[in-house]
Formats: C-alpha cells, sequence, structure tokens
C-alpha cells in the first residue's frame, strides 16, 4: 500500500512536471521565434553557425511538447514502453540544450561580427530602401545609438556627408534635426556595442531560465524512471 501511495505521488508530480515542460516549450518556442526574427533583420547573408541557433531552439522546444505529450500518455496508461520513449528522449533534449549553450557562447563572437558586418551593410541601402531606414531608425530610437561603431560610420554613406546624420542618432528627435547637428545633441556611441551591453544584461536572465528548465528535466527523468520501475515490477509479479 505504502508503494502504491508512492506511485500515485510520483505520477502527480509527473504530470506537474509534464505541464512545466508545456510550458518551456512554448518559451523555447517564443524565445528561438523572437530571435530568429531580430537576425533575419539585422544579419541577412546567407546562414551562418550563429544564425542556425535560434532554428536549433525553436526544433527543441517542438520536440520537448511532442515527448511532454508522450510522456503523458505514457504516464496515463502506465505504459512501459511510452515511459521509456520518454525517458530517453529528455535525456536526448538535456544533452542537445547543453550543446546549444556551448554554441551559443562558442559562435557569441562570430555572431557579433555578422552584426556589425550587416548593420554597416544596411547602412549602404538607408538612403535607398525605406524598409532598411525604418529598421535603422527603430533601433538607433530605441538604443540610442549611432551608426555600427559610432555617429561617424554616417560620413561614408551616400547622401549623408561629415554635417548629417539620421533624426533617429538625436537625443531628442525632431524633424532634420540630424542636419548641421550638435555633436551634444546626438547619440555618439555606436549600435553594435549598445546592443551587445543590452544582450550581455540580459544573459543572466537566460541562464537562469536555463538552469530551471534543466532542474525540471532532471526531476522529470528521475520521476519517469521510477514510474518505469513499478511498472516492470508489476509485470514481473504478473
Amino acid at each position: 500500500m505504502a508503494m502504491e501511495g508512492g506511485m500515485k505521488c510520483v505520477k502527480f508530480l509527473l504530470y506537474v512536471l509534464l505541464l512545466a515542460f508545456c510550458a518551456c516549450a512554448v518559451g523555447l518556442i517564443v524565445v528561438g521565434v523572437a530571435v530568429q526574427l531580430v537576425l533575419n533583420q539585422t544579419i541577412t547573408h546567407g546562414a551562418t553557425p550563429g544564425t542556425l541557433l535560434p532554428v536549433v531552439i525553436i526544433v527543441v522546444g517542438a520536440f520537448l511538447f511532442l515527448v511532454a505529450f508522450v510522456g503523458c500518455c505514457g504516464a496515463c496508461k502506465e505504459n512501459y514502453c511510452l515511459m521509456m520513449t520518454f525517458a530517453i528522449f529528455l535525456t536526448l533534449i538535456m544533452l542537445v540544450e547543453v550543446a546549444v549553450a556551448i554554441a551559443g557562447y562558442v559562435f557569441k563572437d562570430k555572431v557579433k561580427t555578422e552584426f556589425n558586418k550587416n548593420f554597416q551593410q544596411q547602412m549602404q541601402n538607408y538612403p535607398k530602401n525605406n524598409g532598411t531606414a525604418s529598421l535603422l531608425d527603430k533601433m538607433q530610437e530605441e538604443f540610442n545609438c549611432c551608426g555600427a561603431a559610432n555617429y561617424t560610420d554616417w560620413e561614408n554613406i551616400p547622401g549623408m556627408g561629415k554635417d548629417r546624420v539620421p533624426d533617429s542618432c538625436c537625443i531628442n528627435v525632431t524633424a532634420h534635426c540630424g542636419t548641421d547637428f550638435d555633436l551634444h545633441a546626438i547619440n555618439t556611441q555606436g549600435c553594435v556595442e549598445k546592443i551587445g551591453m543590452w544582450l550581455r544584461k540580459n544573459v543572466l536572465l537566460v541562464a537562469a531560465a536555463a538552469l530551471g528548465i534543466a532542474f525540471v528535466e532532471v526531476l522529470g527523468i528521475v520521476f519517469a524512471c521510477c514510474l518505469v520501475k513499478s511498472i516492470r515490477s508489476g509485470y514481473e509479479v504478473m
């Protein structure tokens, strides 16, 4: 009876963890899509290891959701095969997440280099493409920055010159404020460094979330193994 009560408790906790897995899966998909949208706007030339990371995150999130569904079916029916599949796949997901985290650390400088290169390339299209102009203006206003490395990057853009920057570079944005500008009236820092600083500030939150997901997955594997052992014992008794 004590063993049966213990297994009921394990099943209940496993159901709770499966709900947490579903929430984590949705969270991973949302984060992956958001990062992919940002990279699509800022890195436009071909697929690289850095730009493929969001795709991997989305795939892992979708796969985690599917695995959670398998685990739910296995726990509900107390099916040995489904629970073993759940435990094995959950372990594989953990390994993939570790690999993605390592790849993210290894390629962080590569992503920054690509972002800097593509930002400068899009600056060249600023006078010719309204979509590009709108994107760069939005980024410069949101991050209070100007140019890639600094405001002087705009000197080499056709149609700009030394005495002109986009109005979005101004501290207080008004029409034509970037023409014959006062240096004290514009943001002089580059966007690559400003956005990099913003990412570094938020990376601790991402790391904490990743540790939380990993902890939940470890608990899921442990509870799944306990339930598998109980189901196998039941088969042996029969």
